[in-house]
């Protein structure tokens, strides 16, 4: 089925889109992949330039003293994980439409464990280590880490941004329960985002500890923006998908300024409006098709390294600046490059020895074999 564009109708809205024939795969956006290199970047410059704690440890001293310019835009990087939210709404719904349940349960699973699960190996090493850098965990705590839900068990964290990926977990289910489980279609999309706004703005003003875990108000506006970003671009702009949008990026300027600017770290209130402002226009570009030029190759694999490089950098990324600063006495800002391109560099190995050989592997091996022929 073709694309609607402004001039056309759109299509049905209760009738789901079938999915593409057995060996074609969904054009994939490019510029999306690049986008997500951005705010991956984004968190490691926070985490390795913008905030005190355990990194000053590794620099020796404040990151505001070693980089005293470049940490004033640092402290901003940690609104890289709203960018992701917005792209992961847009991702999500392009992935999940025309599949089945079990499909969407597959893709996720081989898509997030693998390189979490070899994460958590080479951080939890480290800090036998370095205990200074990361502290190491008991083995119970380690193999409640491996399912990914320590947060819901009250386990420590071995990885510091995994926080997000309980954030990622809660919004899928509720996207699979209430959306893929029936059937992905465009009222479905449109009825799920109006419900979940209003319950994160009901949320908000009288919420509890159950509300905060299944609403997720602080979280939710960027996803519905990227769901409904992605209603625009599978179907054309309309009044109905930009309003949603519109709405969305209004509550997550709120969300955002509230939750960050009055923080430890100095921020602007106004330059976290604008930082969100300008995730959302980006998403909101290659769903209006403004980004079909930025077709580099390259950009294929900025995405594949994203989500290896985003769970490795921060602690083993404090253990490189360690060694290389404080150990080998390297300045700061080759320091800052060297780190960087390591973490991109076992990003690549990661994807390229863990990721591509068992993500599919793993997929096929959760298909449901009930109803497979018993052998004779």
């Amino acid at each position: 089925m073709a694309l609607a564009t402004p001039t056309q109708p759109l299509p049905p809205a209760n009738i789901a889109v079938a999915p593409a024939p057995p060996g074609r795969p969904r054009p994939r956006l490019l510029a999306l992949d690049g986008l997500r290199l951005v705010a991956a970047l984004m968190v490691c410059l926070y985490h390795y330039a913008g905030r005190g704690g355990v990194v000053s440890a590794s620099w020796h001293q404040n990151p505001t003293q070693v980089f005293p310019t470049l940490s004033r835009a640092a402290v901003y990087g940690c609104l890289g994980v709203e960018f992701f939210f917005v792209i992961s709404g847009f991702v999500i719904c392009m992935s999940s439409w025309g599949r089945p349940l079990g499909d969407f349960f597959r893709s996720r699973v081989a898509r997030l464990y693998p390189a979490y699960w070899v994460a958590l190996a080479l951080v939890t090493g480290a800090s036998l280590v370095l205990p200074a850098v990361v502290h190491a965990v008991r083995l119970d705590e380690f193999l409640v880490n491996l399912t990914m839900l320590q947060q819901p068990m009250g386990a420590p964290r071995v990885l510091g941004v995994c926080w997000t990926l309980w954030v990622e977990v809660r919004f899928y289910a509720l996207f699979a329960l209430l959306v893929v489980l029936p059937g992905v279609t465009y009222r479905r999309v449109v009825l799920f985002c109006s419900v979940w706004i209003l319950a994160a703005v009901l949320g908000t003003s009288a919420g509890g500890p159950w509300t905060d875990l299944v609403v997720m108000p602080q979280y939710a506006p960027y996803f519905v923006g990227g769901l409904a970003l992605y209603l625009v671009h599978r179907f054309g702009g309309g009044l109905l998908p930009w309003g949603i949008v519109a709405l969305s990026w209004i509550l997550g300027l709120r969300a955002a300024t509230a939750g960050l600017w009055h923080t430890g770290s100095p921020r602007d209130p106004y330059v976290v409006m604008l930082v969100v402002t300008l995730a959302y226009a980006a998403v909101a570009a290659v769903a209006a098709g403004w980004t079909r030029w930025a077709a580099w190759p390259w950009l294929t694999t900025a995405g594949a390294l994203t989500y290896p490089f985003y769970l490795v950098h921060e602690h083993l990324g404090w253990f490189v600046i360690r060694v290389l600063h404080r150990g080998w006495g390297l300045p700061p800002w080759p320091t800052l490059a060297v780190t960087v391109a390591v973490m991109l560099g076992l990003a690549w190995l990661i994807h390229r020895f863990v990721e591509r050989p068992f993500g599919p592997r793993l997929r096929t091996a959760l298909k449901d074999r009930a109803h497979a022929p018993r052998p004779v």
